[in-house]
């Protein structure tokens, strides 16, 4: 079995982690089996040989393939894939057996291209926010490229052994290539990380990490698609299974609510004339549609959704037309006011609890003075003033933040010797 969450870190954090110290298997019903990892893999007996929803991260496909080794059954006829992000398809190399059919969405492949396009960038902006949960050794291998054998688009039935199975193109989740497995007779669903990759949470249109965005109707169109289905046994990417029809009907309902309620609250404020700023400071779900914030937030749904219907052009600045950023006069402010005036009231903004402005000040002072000591301890103070406000809940917040805190306090350690 694995090892229980550390306490004191994000849950995503936990989930990912889940897997470190699995022995064995774990049996989900009579003839699922879960392996965990990253993203969960599971393997399905059919009466006519095996299939795998999912393989899991290539850095663990070996592990992955010896833990299920004991509840195979006969041949791996099929592993299907649930979306084009390597913790879902890395080990499909190690897996897969020369005539094991290989079944994904039609746009994974576009969506596998789109992130070897942008591999150098992606990868940086990744680690930053992950290096301190995902434990990787060595060099590890690269995200292998598949192929999958057939595509699915919109949906594709067929049936294995004593098993009929439905795929189900749902491209409004984490990824716009989202596919969901569906088991009728057993009534159980395969989501993958349609919904996240924490359930029952607000969904992360546009990462912090960067993707293609993913738009809200789509997401509440999949939900919906979901929803239909009357599920008894809910399987995500991540964590333990949801199960009975009612419980997952009511969680359903309610990110479908919640999600509802941030995307009419956009509208309202761009139709009173508000800005996007003003909605993330005060856009709240009301208590009875309060859902986590472990991967995605409110207020970053709100500008999602806000720059999904309006663009990116906020109507506050010409020089946003230009490319001209605000950074570029950062050294006139310095000059006219000093260093000293405004490291000074930036922590007097931080004494009075305005982490966000001290760092509105100190990134002035630093853009131009990179090593300025005061400038470095407020900001790394403020930033250490954030992370405490934010609960550790949200995974890319806190690592984020948790960086950035390790930089400037590198960054002062470096200044002061």
């Amino acid at each position: 079995m694995s090892k229980k969450p550390e306490a004191g870190q994000p849950l995503l954090a936990s989930l990912v982690q889940a897997g470190n110290s699995q022995t064995r298997a774990e049996a989900i019903n009579d003839f699922i089996y879960m392996v965990k990892d990253i993203s969960n893999a599971y393997l399905l007996q059919t009466g006519d040989g095996d299939l795998l929803v999912n393989t899991g991260f290539m850095d663990n496909a070996e592990r992955n393939k010896a833990l299920l080794a004991a509840h195979r059954s006969g041949p791996l006829r099929r592993i299907v894939l649930t979306q084009a992000h390597a913790d879902h398809y890395g080990g499909v190399p190690a897996l897969r057996e020369p005539d094991t059919q290989l079944l994904a969405e039609r746009r994974f492949v576009e969506t596998w291209n789109h992130f070897d396009q942008l591999g150098p960038y992606l990868g940086r902006r990744s680690r930053k926010l992950w290096a301190g949960t995902i434990q990787r050794s060595g060099n590890p291998p690269p995200p292998p490229r598949v192929i999958p054998d057939v595509t699915v688009d919109g949906r594709l039935e067929f049936t294995q052994g004593q098993r009929r199975f439905t795929l189900i193109s749902t491209p409004g989740g984490e990824s716009l290539c989202s596919l969901v497995v569906w088991l009728p007779d057993e009534r159980i669903v395969f989501t993958g990380n349609l919904f996240g990759p924490v359930f029952l949470a607000m969904p992360n249109l546009v990462t912090l990490r960067g993707d293609k965005p993913r738009l809200v109707e789509n997401y509440l169109r999949s939900l919906d698609t979901v929803r239909a289905l009357g599920a008894e046994l809910l399987i995500t990417g991540h964590g333990e299974p949801i199960r009975g029809a009612d419980t997952i009907r009511a969680a359903l309902d309610k990110m479908h609510a919640a999600v509802s309620h941030v995307r009419d609250a956009v509208i309202a404020a761009m139709n009173a004339g508000h800005d996007v700023h003003r909605l993330m400071r005060e856009l709240q779900l009301p208590p009875e549609l309060q859902i986590g914030e472990f991967h995605g937030k409110v207020s970053w749904a709100a500008r999602s959704i806000w720059e999904e219907l309006s663009g990116w052009f906020h109507y506050d600045s010409t020089t946003s037309l230009y490319g001209e950023p605000r950074s570029s006069v950062h050294a006139d402010l310095l000059e006219l006011a000093g260093a000293e005036a405004l490291v000074q009231r930036a922590r007097q903004k931080l004494d009075a609890r305005q982490p966000l402005q001290a760092l509105h000040l100190t990134d002035i002072v630093l853009g131009v003075q990179p090593a300025q000591a005061a400038a470095l301890s407020v900001k790394r103070d403020a930033l250490q003033a954030l992370l405490e406000a934010g609960g550790g809940t949200n995974l890319s917040e806190t690592m984020w933040l948790k960086s950035e805190i390790a930089a400037s306090e590198a960054a002062l350690a470096a200044a002061r010797s």
